[in-house]
């Protein structure tokens, strides 16, 4: 046993020995990178240019100044579902500005930041009618062999201005050389000015059939006369607008920033959000930006 255990020992002692002597590569050990990660933790701020496109959805801008113009009226349910108008497209140019604060783990970088855009003239407006007959309506209950078809016009108007946004996001993103891909996402805040106005116009046609009997010696004669009645309904007209709405929505994208020299990066981000419905109007947003910053 004893053999044994000296055996062993002088055994390790000489691997030991010649494990000093082997390269550093051979013993596990790599030649330190040449590009070590660049510090980006602390406070940042810069400014931004870029470019907006939006889609604007009026589809239902209607909706509910029909529904109270209408109110407990058998017209309320079926034209409250007209699609007066359509989605339209805009687009524009805007910069601002952006503040935040990165921490730095190893090669993963998480912060948050505020971001404010300025977009000029992203703005889009309809206009149209249309007119349908509406006929026996669930709640009108026509007397036996009337049938009762309301011949109504639904035309109006509406606007909305996208002003200025603002986001507060998280992001995260991992450091490579002087390079840091990021994702981020958080919430939205939007100026906005929205108009609509709706109109409804229209008359009740009343059609039926009134049959006479004649007896003419031993002879029945049926006859049988159709009668159509109008009668008008009373004009119905509502309008709202707001200067300054203010409308709040969630914001996702990516970016990537590269540090120019000393602490001035550069970013390039693009930038999706979208909005709680304003007015009945569904807004969404596609940016793309360039920018310029210091990181503190």
């Amino acid at each position: 046993m004893r053999r044994f255990l000296l055996a062993a020992a002088v055994f390790g002692l000489a691997c030991g020995a010649q494990a000093a002597d082997m390269p550093d590569f051979l013993r596990g050990s790599l030649p330190a990178s040449s590009a070590p990660t660049r510090n980006w933790d602390g406070w940042y701020a810069g400014g931004e240019i870029g470019y907006t496109s939006a889609d604007m959805d009026f589809g239902h801008t209607t909706a509910t100044l029909t529904n109270f113009m209408l109110r407990d009226s058998v017209l309320q349910a079926p034209i409250g579902q007209w699609s007066l108008f359509s989605k339209n497209h805009a687009q524009a140019t805007g910069f601002g500005g952006f503040v935040g604060r990165n921490y730095q783990w190893d090669d993963l970088v998480f912060g948050v930041e505020a971001n404010y855009n300025y977009v000029n003239s992203l703005s889009s407006s309809v206009t149209n009618s249309m007119s349908r007959g509406i006929v026996n309506p669930a709640g009108s209950n026509p007397p036996a062999g009337h049938t009762y078809t309301y011949n109504m016009t639904l035309a109006g108007n509406a606007a909305l201005q996208v002003k200025d946004v603002m986001t507060f996001r998280g992001r995260a993103g991992w450091a490579y050389d002087n390079f840091l891909p990021y994702i981020f996402g958080g919430v939205a805040v939007g100026r906005m000015s929205v108009s609509r106005q709706a109109s409804v116009t229209g008359n009740l046609q009343d059609d039926y059939d009134v049959t006479t009997t004649v007896v003419v010696g031993s002879t029945t004669i049926n006859n049988t006369v159709h009668h159509t009645d109008l009668y008008g309904l009373t004009p119905l007209s509502q309008t709202e607008a707001r200067a300054n709405d203010f409308v709040v929505g969630w914001t996702g994208g990516l970016g990537l920033e590269y540090m120019l020299w000393g602490n001035v990066f550069m970013r390039g981000e693009w930038e999706y959000i979208k909005f709680v419905s304003v007015k009945d109007t569904a807004v969404t947003m596609n940016s793309a930006r360039l920018g310029v910053g210091y990181k503190f």
